[in-house]
């Protein structure tokens, strides 16, 4: 059976995410798994003393898991299963350990903006999972709902070696499981990112998705950000799927000069999946 891991610190946002994965569970038929990944703190004076137990903590997390998971099983009216885990550990060395037992669908989380300590605090969660994952993890931006569903499905292209760098079976497998229209979004500004090749490679992408019958659009924008977000938001798109080291998310995403990104100002979910 397929399942949805949400790691959750209890904030908003992550409840916003963790509804919205709910609201998926339900509609492709998977389990949910509610992870919160803890840590003892540790408060820095000349002598660094600890603020709680270990066992203080955990039974914390349990309890607090346990309420959400009987809230969501009631939302749901029990139409799927809901797993919780309380661990203790560094967040990305245990939300990978999870992942590899688990084998996810999906790992899905909350964005918390780009400025300030929560940039800090996004960066160090939901950075990390998108960085080292090997498995697609969905950004859900602040207030988004599941609503009725996913039925156009985005993807951004740079038509640049499509063969070696696109998850073809991936996006494929997307699309037909949530019985949406994809769409192949491609950014340009005045010819900027042509290259020789870029036909040849554009019909080779054709060729690889013919039996998904997608919609091309080449978007003329000076920042391929915003073009795609804006083009997103216009025209519906319900989920973006990007590849991380493309579109600079790696190297630009939470650099303090750098305001105008794809997952940080998204107001459509976006999936990053590696090539």
């Amino acid at each position: 059976m397929k399942t949805i891991i949400v790691p959750t610190d209890f904030s908003p946002i992550a409840t916003n995410a963790m509804n919205f994965a709910a609201d998926m569970a339900v509609n492709i038929n998977a389990s949910l798994m509610l992870l919160h990944i803890y840590q003892i703190p540790v408060s820095m004076t000349d002598v660094p003393v600890v603020m709680a137990s270990a066992d203080e903590l955990r039974k914390s997390s349990e309890t607090k898991l346990q309420e959400i998971k009987n809230s969501l099983t009631h939302i749901t009216s029990g139409k799927i299963k809901v797993y919780t885990e309380a661990r203790l550990g560094d967040v990305s060395d245990e939300l990978e350990d999870v992942c590899k037992h688990i084998q996810p669908f999906a790992v899905i989380m909350g964005t918390r903006g780009a400025s300030g300590i929560e940039r800090v605090l996004f960066g160090s969660t939901t950075l990390t999972a998108i960085r080292h994952l090997k498995w697609p993890v969905i950004v859900v931006p602040p207030g988004k709902e599941y609503g009725t569903g996913i039925k156009k499905i985005g993807f951004a292209c740079d038509f640049d070696k499509v063969v070696e760098s696109t998850p073809i079976q991936f996006i494929k497998n997307m699309v037909k499981e949530f019985g949406a229209e994809l769409h192949v979004l491609n950014v340009d500004y005045k010819g900027k990112h042509f290259k020789p090749e870029t036909p040849e490679e554009s019909m080779l992408l054709n060729e690889l998705l013919a039996d998904l019958n997608p919609n091309y659009h080449f978007i003329e924008h000076a920042d391929i950000e915003d073009g795609i977000n804006e083009f997103a938001e216009k025209n519906n798109i319900d989920l973006l799927i990007t590849i991380p080291k493309k579109h600079k998310l790696l190297d630009s995403l939470f650099k303090q000069s750098s305001t105008k990104q794809l997952v940080t100002r998204s107001h459509v979910p976006v999936m990053c999946v590696h090539e």
